[in-house]
């Protein structure tokens, strides 16, 4: 039986759960519902089957991370997907880690700055921008209340506006929460070949 993985890595592993997920077809109406506004059109995840347990709150989550994390304006993309790195590799959350530092590999066609990131667990090679958006998103996850005027004003120095200064807010606060939750509730595992 495969261990949990516990290095980061940019392979998205399986997420096997600890709860038993909802089965799909004997799903009640409300439940099949809430799992319509997944964010992704891949199919139903094991862990959204899981969270449709309670589909008053998947119905509610749902829509707030699609907006998070695919809205218009704001946050590029890139750096949308680079805060929830930060956040997910503070709170050692492996598969949230795997997920984001791949899309970020697929959006930027660049693995160099996901794998400084993840190898060394550091930011110091990236780019002034670049380190100030994974140091704040760091900060906000580790303790929100010690980000500081003086924090915003480096992220104002490096050219964010207040929209993408939220967006970043929003973001590394979201996986300070998605972690925490996806640690609770299965682990990262291999995926069988």
């Amino acid at each position: 039986m495969s261990e949990p993985i516990k290095k980061f890595t940019t392979n998205i592993p399986f997420w096997k759960p600890r709860v038993t997920p909802v089965v799909l077809g004997q799903s009640t109406d409300e439940q099949l519902e809430a799992m319509k506004v997944t964010p992704s059109n891949t199919g139903v995840s094991e862990y959204v089957l899981v969270l449709a347990h309670d589909p008053k709150t998947l119905k509610e989550r749902t829509p707030l991370f699609n907006g998070i994390m695919y809205s218009q304006g704001g946050l590029s993309r890139a750096e949308t997907e680079m805060s929830a790195v930060a956040a997910s590799v503070f709170n050692r959350c492996i598969y949230c880690t795997a997920v984001h530092a791949n899309r970020y590999n697929e959006l930027t066609k660049d693995e160099l700055v996901m794998g400084t990131v993840l190898a060394e667990g550091g930011v110091d090679t990236l780019n002034p921008r670049q380190t100030t958006i994974m140091n704040f998103a760091t900060k906000l996850s580790k303790c929100p209340s010690e980000a500081e005027q003086g924090d915003m004003r480096g992220l104002i120095a490096e050219g964010l506006s207040m929209e993408e200064i939220l967006d970043l807010v929003l973001s590394a606060s979201l996986f300070g929460w998605a972690n925490r939750l996806m640690h609770t509730l299965g682990d990262p595992m291999p995926r069988e070949v």
